[in-house]
């Protein structure tokens, strides 16, 4: 929902004029009759957050239905995703340094990179961000040398 309508509905459930709101809010009547029109492309976040005082409402309602990236929208997007990885790891990795995190991040990308190579992965599961060449000699215990390659 538009902005301008979704502020419009919500002042009319509220049985509230134009001219009150704008009081409360600290705003024109003249500036939020533009707001429910859809006349003021990007209003400020100061406007939105005074808007949705006044009506007593989520502030991230109003974000949302200017297009704003809230932290409930993003929430909502990733929550399948985070369900899908291991607490345990994500525990793991939150102890490590952020130098050790992206070491062993290139040092996973460089492994994936080994098995497409390899043909053990398909083509699009590699990022285009790494390119690695294969290491002359086959090591016996990768995950060995992933740990020594992050204590060191």
């Amino acid at each position: 929902m538009q902005l301008g309508n979704r502020i419009r509905e919500l002042r009319e459930e509220r049985g509230v004029t134009q001219g009150q709101l704008a009081a409360k809010a600290q705003v024109s009547q003249g500036y939020l009759s533009q707001l429910e029109n859809g006349d003021v492309r990007n209003p400020s976040a100061g406007v939105l957050l005074r808007v949705a005082d006044a009506m007593k409402v989520e502030p991230d309602d109003l974000f949302e239905a200017a297009g704003y990236p809230t932290v409930r929208a993003l929430r909502q997007l990733y929550a399948e995703y985070e369900a899908s990885i291991d607490p345990d790891l994500v525990r793991y990795l939150g102890r490590l340094t952020r130098d050790k995190q992206r070491r062993l991040l290139f040092l996973l990308e460089g492994m994936e990179n080994l098995l497409k190579l390899e043909g053990k992965l398909p083509e699009e599961a590699t990022p285009a961000t790494a390119e690695i060449e294969p290491p002359a000699v086959e090591r016996a215990d990768p995950a060995q040398d992933l740990l020594t390659r992050l204590q060191g």
